[in-house]
């Protein structure tokens, strides 16, 4: 498989951005907590993630991805924290590339829905595990809530992407032309 260039050189500045937004919202304590659970914190990673699905497709979505669990894991040695936040954003982003080859039709709106649905199902799945197999005291009520928890931060990651995929779009078009994710249907909806 060849990869351009452009698209190396792309993926790589997502990932490190990826990087230098894990370690700077740690230890400048910009991570906000999730109210109802504090240990759960809102952050950035995932935007240059979904900005990699968008520009790139899903495989450097998946690279970048595996990155924020790799950084995670080399500044906490939490392997459970650091997985839970790679399959987080993972889930994001192939929910969103689902929605996008699904229909022609609202694929933006579809694309936002799924990657939010795929991102909450794979958590709950995976907490639900964490929970009943390491975690037994901890009761299952909080399920829904970090339910919840996923909702508000796959809204950031794929508004934040988008966002600045649909800035680059604009003011620096070459860079876009043959991306592989394409958002806009034939029908220009």
């Amino acid at each position: 498989m060849r990869i351009a260039t452009k698209t190396l050189a792309g993926i790589i500045v997502l990932a490190a951005l990826v990087v230098i937004f894990d370690y700077t919202m740690k230890y400048s304590g910009f991570k906000i907590p999730f109210p109802w659970l504090p240990f759960l914190k809102f952050d950035f990673t995932g935007v240059p993630i979904v900005l990699s699905l968008l520009l790139f497709g899903l495989v450097p979505g998946a690279f970048t991805s595996s990155v924020a669990a790799l950084a995670i894991l080399a500044r906490s040695a939490d392997i459970v924290g650091s997985s839970m936040k790679g399959l987080a954003e993972f889930s994001t982003v192939l929910g969103m590339f689902i929605g996008i080859r699904l229909t022609n039709k609202f694929r933006l709106l579809v694309a936002f829905i799924l990657g939010i649905a795929t991102r909450v199902l794979v958590m709950t799945v995976a907490n639900f595990a964490l929970i009943y197999f390491e975690l037994m005291k901890i009761s299952f009520v909080l399920l829904p809530l970090i339910g919840v928890f996923n909702v508000i931060q796959g809204s950031i990651s794929i508004v934040g992407g988008y966002l600045i995929y649909t800035a680059i779009r604009k003011r620096v078009p070459p860079l876009t032309e043959d991306t592989t994710v394409k958002l806009e249907s034939k029908h220009g909806s």
